[in-house]
């Protein structure tokens, strides 16, 4: 996690060198380097998923993205332009500038850290603000893609009272598929039950909804099919509008990771009934060594007739 490894960094009270890279969820890279010679400055650069044809993107970046960096870290932060090769966006961290306080030190640090959400969910976040201002969106009712995954994008389709986000679902594994659509279906049942009536409404379909009509057809090549969420105000109004971008933002990685676990508890589930037949097929044969050592001992003798003769001859004369 990003956040474990940029905790670490701060570390450099000890004058190190630092230059390390990773990858979170196969489809973003970080690295992030600081020098004995400026140990209160980090440069962190991210490199975001590529693009689907059909996205918006500014400098490289979704709408509202720089906007939404300056709010969120103030002078913390200095986004350099242009950013490193090989990156869409590059933070000059100045860990001089943190608060004094440790808790608003901590809020501040978990906000660096989850630069994925800040970045990739501004434009959802300013979507969705239109719920709280009740402000009409311009092009009311056409679907907006924004970046999703690598070559992938879902959908947002603001009205005046609402806003429907849906996501194409895609799997590449086609056992995967089977369960996401089997998991998606059961956890649109789920939503109907009478404790989740405060829930966003949640719909799946095989097929693509009317409000992508107009998308383009490579974005509507879905296999688990499409589920639907219809975002209301109450469901962005104060701190839950930072929980609701959270989870729309990262609905898939949600659903990718209850598929992978349902898998591996299928799996364990069938090695356990393995276990047990072979058990029973193993108290199922015979011990032929306790058998033979069990059984009295017995043999018998092949005989002449010419020993015969003379077994009779003797006992006559007794």
């Amino acid at each position: 996690m990003l956040r474990a490894n940029f905790i670490g960094t701060l570390l450099l009270e000890k004058a190190v060198e630092l230059d390390c890279q990773w990858v979170e969820f196969d489809d973003i890279r970080y690295h992030i380097q600081g020098s004995v010679k400026t140990p209160n400055v980090l440069l962190l650069s991210v490199s975001f998923p590529i693009p689907p044809p059909e996205t918006i993107l500014f400098g490289g970046l979704p709408l509202g993205a720089l906007e939404a960096i300056k709010a969120a870290y103030g002078v913390v932060a200095q986004i350099l332009d242009p950013p490193r090769d090989g990156f869409n966006l590059t933070l000059k961290l100045n860990l001089a500038k943190l608060p004094s306080d440790e808790e608003q030190t901590n809020a501040l640090l978990t906000k660096i850290a989850s630069v994925r959400e800040v970045v990739m969910g501004a434009p959802l976040r300013a979507v969705l603000k239109q719920l709280v201002t009740r402000t009409i969106p311009p092009g009311q009712g056409k679907p907006i893609a924004l970046v999703h995954r690598p070559n992938e994008s879902f959908f947002l389709v603001p009205q005046a009272d609402k806003v429907t986000v849906i996501f194409p679902m895609r799997f590449s594994d086609s056992i995967d598929t089977v369960l996401a659509s089997s998991f998606l279906q059961e956890f649109v049942e789920a939503r109907r039950t009478a404790g989740l009536n405060n829930a966003p409404p949640c719909l799946w379909s095989p097929s693509p909804p009317e409000e992508l009509n107009e998308a383009f057809t490579e974005a509507l090549s879905a296999n688990a099919g499409f589920v639907s969420f219809v975002i209301f105000s109450r469901h962005v109004e104060g701190r839950k509008l930072d929980r609701t971008v959270w989870n729309l933002s990262t609905f898939h990685a949600y659903v990718n990771y209850h598929v992978k676990c349902t898998e591996c508890f299928m799996h364990t589930r069938m090695r356990r009934q393995v276990e047990s037949l072979i058990q029973a097929l193993d108290r199922a044969k015979p011990d032929t060594e306790k058998a033979k050592k069990s059984s009295p001992s017995r043999s018998f003798k092949r005989m002449s007739l010419k020993d015969g003769n003379n077994s009779l001859g003797s006992r006559s004369w007794k």
